[in-house]
């Protein structure tokens, strides 16, 4: 498909499945978003506070989705394009880099590990990339050094960032970033964004509504969807709009997310922090002591499980794009999908005791999903949605 077919397509229409997701009051409204708005896009999440959290986010998704489209529409990625290097040694030192990030991957995501092995060798290098700086993103406020870390520090992290896209990485993971990004059309804003939410978790521990919380979930998780995507590639075959690809991949990344809260609840509160909307636990008849207490009842029965249907709504939400995704990048997003959503079905076995008991999905789940998840990854959209009718 030429460049010049491929347009924007009208933001409302592609926005319309995440924007039912959101609760609606009485003092709410939904500004109509244009194709200006991917230039605008390139402007932080938070740069205009009046309008949703769906909607701010979605101008992020929108300048990412160009960005791809336009890749799409002009030549294939030269994934092999020699990279400029002072000798051999440079290029040995590039792939000892990448090595090293798989080794971080292998370690601490042994299933999405094992997924990225079927992808291509430039894919899945890229991958494990990503995912190895956000790992060290997120160890900056949860890690066991997070009790000295400051807003400056995550200045000197967002100012190391943008020398890493510019080529001037600072260690071997930043150097395994800086040439991704050099390939791929990965922009920079979905990590600075990553960024704000680690100063959120600096100076905020309660979140008044879901419109906040939204926010917060596309800061810590739903980035790594949009990082993803340009990497991962849109299968050629696929007759989907870029941006409903990058909704999907943002919806997971909300899901997830949500799901890590649900999990958690115990181990958050015992933090000094609560995630659960402020407004939903109040019209529940709950409130913050309730969570410190920690005793199930009726009422916390009631309210978990509208959070669980709300969080089971963003997973089926990202199952409609993972078909889109290129074939040999399906089986990680798939696994990852079907093992996360599989938690709230702990959580629910637990009865909705997620103050002392950690909801898991145990060894003999797993295995049983990894092959339901690569059967899956075999077959496009069109496959999925007969297997759906049926």
């Amino acid at each position: 498909m030429s460049a010049v077919l491929l347009r924007v397509v009208c933001p409302v229409d592609n926005a319309q499945p995440l924007l039912s997701l959101m609760p609606r009051n009485g003092r709410g409204r939904r500004c109509k978003l244009s194709s200006t708005g991917v230039s605008a896009a390139c402007s932080s999440a938070v740069a205009h506070p009046s309008r949703s959290s769906v909607e701010r986010v979605y101008e992020v998704v929108l300048k990412q989705a160009a960005l791809v489209r336009e890749q799409r529409g002009e030549s294939s990625l030269n994934l092999k394009k020699p990279i400029e290097t002072d000798g051999m040694a440079d290029w040995n030192l590039l792939n000892e880099a990448y090595e090293r990030c798989g080794e971080v991957c292998a370690e601490y995501a042994k299933t999405f590990y094992l997924g990225t092995l079927l992808m291509t060798p430039e894919r899945r290098r890229a991958v494990w990339a990503i995912y190895v700086w956000c790992r060290r993103t997120d160890e900056l406020v949860d890690g066991p050094n997070a009790s000295h870390i400051t807003p400056k520090a995550l200045e000197r992290w967002d100012n190391r960032l943008t020398d890493l896209f510019q080529g001037r990485p600072y260690d071997m993971y930043d150097a395994a970033l800086s040439d991704t990004v050099s390939k791929f059309p990965v922009d920079i804003q979905p990590f600075k964004d990553m960024i704000e939410g680690m100063r959120l978790d600096l100076r905020k521990s309660r979140y008044d509504n879901f419109d906040e919380l939204y926010l917060y979930c596309y800061y810590v998780a739903g980035t790594v969807g949009l990082m993803s995507v340009p990497v991962m590639g849109i299968a050629p075959e696929s007759d989907a709009s870029t941006e409903s690809v990058y909704n999907a991949a943002l919806a997971l990344g909300i899901a997830n997310q949500l799901t890590n809260i649900l999990r958690d609840v115990g181990e958050d509160a015992r933090r000094g922090r609560i995630y659960l909307p402020q407004e939903e636990l109040a019209r529940a008849g709950l409130s913050d002591e309730d969570i410190f207490r920690g005793e199930v009842t009726d009422k916390w029965r009631s309210f978990m499980k509208g959070q669980i249907k709300r969080a089971r709504k963003f997973f089926n939400e990202a199952e409609k794009g993972v078909g889109e995704l290129n074939s040999a990048s399906r089986w990680p997003v798939w696994a990852s999908l079907l093992l996360y959503r599989q938690i709230l079905d702990a959580i629910e076995a637990n009865d909705y005791n997620n103050f002392t008991k950690r909801a898991y999905v145990g060894k003999a789940k797993k295995l049983v999903s990894l092959p339901v998840a690569y059967g899956r990854a075999l077959m496009g959209s069109s496959e999925l949605a007969k297997l759906v009718v049926r």
